[in-house]
């Protein structure tokens, strides 16, 4: 985020500025006029105006923020103007747009909204010369899982990477193909001229390679919620696939099938919508995290000027360096590395050690900010981010270690009187889930089916006094355990 407030342009800091006053946001250093009395000691709050401050003071407040939900807003109004910038750019026919070759599909067309089409795309890519990605595969299906779309494509610029590992694409796979990304571009035009609503997992990367821009987009990887109650995590499609679907789309180690991938997406997507958008699809998005993952810190965003004997002052414990291989090419000025230890407990040890503000990835997994000094006399900053989201079970045993005898009979003991009660509870509310499920059932056949509504009636009602001798039970059973 101080990256991005950095390269922002001076009208997005003051409209974010601005915006943060209306709110009466506070940094570390104040809401803006108190920042500028301490930051500025020359003019202070004098020239209160954001529009009349130098863009590196109005990036300077922004960055005393570290609120998760403050950094969130900043974030959103930095990704608004960057989304009004892309559309400004795409429709520029200039040849010095960095969007040339773009298309814009059904932008601002009120009346194609109300269209029930779907498809689901995926594409594969290969690295070029100048290190950008091209489109070498793509496949689309609609909602039937019948295939529309599936076509190698020839790119135009040199590949210097077939990633055949991956897209299981190789030179002799396009040595006799004629399809290009503007013949790809025509037919996905055709098929979504209607207004059909394409659906993808990590969509945007499809969107990117295939130099389409849409409207009506689902993407999978956001549409469902974390057992833990988080919006943000991102789950790879196996992992969906494996926890929604029950099945893996593909092996470890196995290259990518596109069609497969754009049939689980449409797959995931329609197993939303019969579980129903507007109800709670909890499910455990977090990925299988091995030992000797749990043994890692993530080091990222390390400015290039720090090296290895830096980062050995800054972090404590017993550890080796690796740097981490950019997905890349080119690494720019920052660079990402893992801190190896002998195992998860020395890594959780040194992570709470570290002193830093406290702050979650966009995965929602832990990671401090850290900052210190460099030998030149410059401040650095770096992110150390945990392998996991939760703490490792030696770590957790050596915590039960520090209590004492009373302490672990006492809870072994209340362990102990409530574990009958909440086997009950539990036992019970799953019957209660079980009844309003089938009375929901039966509500939605008497709206759907016209079923003969006078028996369902009767039905509901049984499941109606079902649930409330259920209700009386559960209640019941709190009142003598509370007793």
């Amino acid at each position: 985020m101080d990256e991005k407030f950095d390269t922002a342009d001076k009208k997005v800091l003051v409209d974010i500025v601005k915006l943060a006053q209306k709110r009466g946001l506070k940094g570390e250093l104040g809401e803006w006029k108190e920042f500028l009395n301490s930051h500025d000691k020359k003019f202070g709050a004098g020239v209160s105006d954001p529009s009349k401050r130098s863009h590196e003071i109005l990036a300077a407040f922004l960055k005393t923020f570290s609120n998760e939900d403050d950094l969130k807003f900043f974030d959103n109004i930095l990704r608004h103007h960057s989304n009004q910038y892309l559309l400004d750019q795409l429709k520029d026919n200039s040849h010095d747009s960095p969007y040339q070759g773009w298309i814009i599909l059904n932008l601002r067309k009120k009346k194609i909204m109300k269209s029930t089409e779907m498809f689901a795309v995926d594409c594969e890519m290969v690295l070029c010369e100048d290190g950008t990605e091209a489109l070498v595969k793509v496949c689309v299906v609609d909602h039937n899982l019948e295939v529309k779309l599936n076509e190698l494509v020839k790119p135009e610029k040199e590949i210097v990477d077939y990633r055949t590992e991956i897209t299981g694409v190789s030179s002799q796979d396009l040595e006799a193909v004629t399809c290009s990304l503007s013949d790809i571009q025509k037919s996905m035009k055709k098929l979504l001229a209607n207004g059909a609503i394409l659906v993808g997992h990590s969509l945007h990367n499809d969107l990117r390679v295939l130099k389409v821009y849409h409207v009506r987009v689902v993407d999978t990887a956001y549409i469902f919620q974390s057992s833990d109650g988080s919006l943000h995590r991102r789950p790879s499609l196996n992992n969906l696939c494996k926890t929604v679907l029950g099945y893996e789309v593909r092996k470890d180690g196995a290259p990518h099938n596109c069609l497969d991938d754009a049939r689980a997406a449409m797959k995931l997507f329609l197993a939303r919508i019969k579980h129903g958008v507007d109800k709670d699809f909890p499910v455990q998005l977090q990925e299988p995290v091995s030992e000797s993952e749990m043994a890692k810190l993530l080091l990222h965003k390390i400015p290039i000027t720090v090296n290895s004997e830096t980062l050995d002052k800054v972090l404590p414990g017993d550890y080796t360096i690796e740097v981490k291989p950019s997905k890349k090419a080119g690494q720019g000025n920052k660079y990402s590395a893992f801190a190896i230890f002998k195992n998860p407990v020395e890594a959780h040890n040194a992570y709470e050690c570290i002193q830093g503000t406290e702050l979650k990835d966009s995965n929602g997994i832990p990671q401090k900010l850290v900052k210190f000094q460099l030998d030149t006399g410059m401040t650095a900053s770096i992110f150390v981010r945990k392998m996991m989201t939760r703490e490792p079970r030696d770590s957790v045993a050596l915590k039960r270690g520090l209590q004492t005898d009373d302490e672990v009979h006492v809870s072994k003991k209340s362990k102990c009187d409530n574990d009958t009660q909440l086997k009950e509870i539990e036992a019970l509310n799953e019957r209660l889930k079980e009844s309003e499920s089938e009375i929901e059932s039966l509500r939605e056949q008497l709206k759907q089916k016209d079923l003969d509504i006078e028996s369902l009636r009767v039905e509901s009602s049984k499941k109606d006094f079902e649930i409330n001798m259920l209700n009386k039970m559960v209640a019941s059973i709190k009142k003598r355990a509370r007793k």
